[in-house]
């Protein structure tokens, strides 16, 4: 059976693509960012790229990509275009998938439609990235209850950085949803780190 996952974060600088790259080697994955805002001459894609040691990876062209490193609505704004969420379809594959969503689930893409609605499109389970900081248990509920009220399953929690126990068991406990890994801060982000990561994560998928 194919596992295909959205990955999506409590906010921004949550470390969604390097969880994405990690999650792309262990479960030998393509992977797709519909969305990438800035980065245009090194993306996302091309970081996750730079990460897997997979074989046979398939890397979907984003689409859109737009010019600023900012909210899609805005960036879309300033690159004269409007993003349309019917120009969104997931890609085919017979394989298993990573989507790396842009932003937090709640970031506008054009004046109507917000990231959530994306993930309600494209009808996937999502795998929630959590990262510990002083307003974290909110976010992290937050965005949670937001999955939740729209029906979308959540596949797990993968928390990432600098661990706090007392936060992990309390955002567990409350939510009863299943912890897919804790990731600790890297010295160096690099293939062998993700492979090694990507190793320590498969038990959870068997």
């Amino acid at each position: 059976m194919k596992k295909q996952f959205i990955v999506a974060g409590i906010g921004t600088e949550i470390g969604k693509t390097f969880i994405s790259s990690v999650l792309v080697e262990a479960l030998q994955a393509d992977y797709w960012k519909p969305i990438q805002s800035g980065g245009l001459d090194f993306s996302d894609t091309d970081t996750v790229k730079s990460l897997v040691s997979a074989p046979n990876n398939t890397f979907f062209p984003e689409a859109y990509r737009l010019n600023e490193p900012l909210s899609p609505h805005a960036a879309a704004a300033l690159d004269g275009v409007t993003i349309e969420l019917a120009k969104i379809q997931l890609p085919v594959t017979e394989r298993n998938l990573i989507v790396e969503l842009a932003g937090g689930l709640m970031v506008p893409l054009n004046d109507n439609d917000l990231v959530i609605d994306m993930v309600q499109q494209l009808n996937l389970p999502v795998i929630l990235v959590s990262k510990n900081y002083l307003g974290s248990i909110n976010h992290t509920l937050l965005s949670i209850e937001a999955l939740k009220t729209r029906n979308i399953p959540v596949e797990g929690i993968i928390f990432n950085g600098i661990s706090n126990a007392s936060t992990e068991s309390f955002i567990l406990n409350y939510t009863k949803l299943k912890c897919l890994g804790r990731i600790p801060t890297q010295a160096e982000i690099d293939k062998p780190a993700v492979r090694k990561l990507a190793d320590l994560l498969v038990g959870n998928w068997q």
